[in-house]
């Protein structure tokens, strides 16, 4: 037996599966913080729903590929008819950055996540002037870098990136990052992540004094205040002497080459003076909230095509906007759910034509016809043959007078 058609499911709204619209939602979200095991346990409890794991990965994948497909939809209408974008903040930043995901049969796939947010005023901190960026929010897709900059339009409209005054570009020094700002806001300032610049730096240090030594802490932490406040001129003078005296090493010449070629993004005094931040720190703890802290958890491997769709929800659970997109993922299973129950019910409606296949057709028509004779008719009884017998004829007849 098949499922059956109900037509009360239409009028109650209901989604796919046995659980009630609100035990969907919860599950689902509950799903998209924690492992499916303890959130299952947790909405028994709770809401004394019992479901299985499966139910809730099930669930939630549909929930996520839901959104995957809504936010592809809305990228293919923003590129079609260019809409004003909304009025952005002021001062914007946008940082982007990968991780990696472990995926099944011991494979690992990048997933890669921008962050937006708002940049405040500087505040004094201990001393030390210090720039926030707050009200992030996360984008984050298991495809390539081009793509990631197409899909990454919805979001970018959404914030109005487009339409801010200033917007900061705070990223490493990765090509592919390059060409997402050029795609996005070429006109950003870019400057390169300082703890980035620093791990170019430390290199150099370690190749002097040697790995963890308290000489290359030493001379890394008076290069770093040297570049912090007074820029890349001297530093660079002091790495270029390093290099004649070193002319073998290469890790004074590639971290040298690559500095250089990011000078214009390495004027962190001018950058503060302006009041941006000078570290992409909120795509470093955007990578770890987002993406590993459910993702990469002790023992999760991810078939491939549910990636996207568990790192949609993360992304509306961790930027705060449950409340605001699930309505409208509800309202596209819904529609699934109503497409899926009319093609049931048509296809039980519809007789299904009975047709002879070609093969048995051209079969049959290359059998010679035969001819059938007619049934043979009887002869009138009172020609038969035994009647006109004249030898010893039957000795009694009906017509014979009884013997005495």
């Amino acid at each position: 037996m098949g499922r059956g058609f109900f037509p009360l499911d239409e009028e109650l709204e209901l989604l796919p599966g046995r659980l009630t619209p609100r035990g969907y939602e919860e599950l689902v979200r509950l799903s998209s913080w924690m492992p499916f095991e303890p959130a299952v346990e947790l909405l028994a409890d709770m809401q004394g729903i019992g479901v299985s794991p499966a139910t809730g990965r099930r669930s939630s994948e549909a929930a996520g590929a839901a959104y995957v497909e809504m936010q592809s939809e809305e990228v293919e209408r923003l590129e079609k008819k260019q809409p004003p974008a909304p009025a952005g903040a002021e001062k914007m930043q946008m940082s982007a950055d990968g991780a990696m995901v472990p995926l099944l049969h011991g494979q690992w796939a990048e997933v890669r996540t921008v962050v937006i947010g708002e940049v405040q005023p500087a505040v004094l901190e201990r001393g030390e002037w210090v720039v926030h960026t707050r009200n992030l929010s996360y984008f984050s897709r298991k495809i390539s870098a081009e793509e990631f900059a197409r899909q990454a339009l919805v979001e970018i409209q959404r914030r109005g990136v487009e339409n801010a005054r200033q917007v900061a570009a705070i990223m490493d020094g990765s090509d592919w990052l390059q060409g997402f700002t050029d795609y996005h806001r070429p006109d950003a300032v870019r400057i390169l992540d300082f703890p980035h610049a620093g791990e170019h730096l430390s290199q150099v240090g370690e190749f002097l004094y040697g790995e963890a030594t308290p000489q290359a802490q030493e001379w890394l932490q008076k290069r770093l205040h040297r570049l912090k406040h007074e820029g890349p001129k001297r530093l660079f003078t002091e790495l270029r002497r390093l290099q004649t005296r070193h002319p073998q090493a290469a890790e004074i010449s590639s971290n040298l080459t690559y500095l250089r070629k990011r000078e214009p993004q390495l004027q962190y005094p001018r950058f503060q003076a302006e009041g941006w931040p000078i570290g992409n720190g909120s795509v470093e703890s955007g990578n770890k909230l987002v993406v590993e802290v459910r993702l990469k958890g002790s023992g999760m491997h991810w078939a491939d095509q549910h990636v996207n769709a568990m790192l949609a929800l993360r992304n509306i659970v961790c930027s705060g906007r449950w409340k605001e997109d699930w309505p409208r993922i509800e309202e596209r299973l819904r529609q699934r759910t109503s497409r899926r129950r009319q093609l049931l019910h048509q296809s039980r409606r519809q007789p299904v034509p009975v047709r002879t296949p070609a093969a048995l057709q051209a079969a049959l028509s290359s059998i010679p016809l035969i001819s059938i004779p007619k049934p043979h008719q009887p002869k009138d009884p009172k020609d038969n043959p035994w009647r006109q017998f004249k030898l010893r004829r039957a000795l009694y007849r009906l017509d014979a007078p009884p013997k005495k």
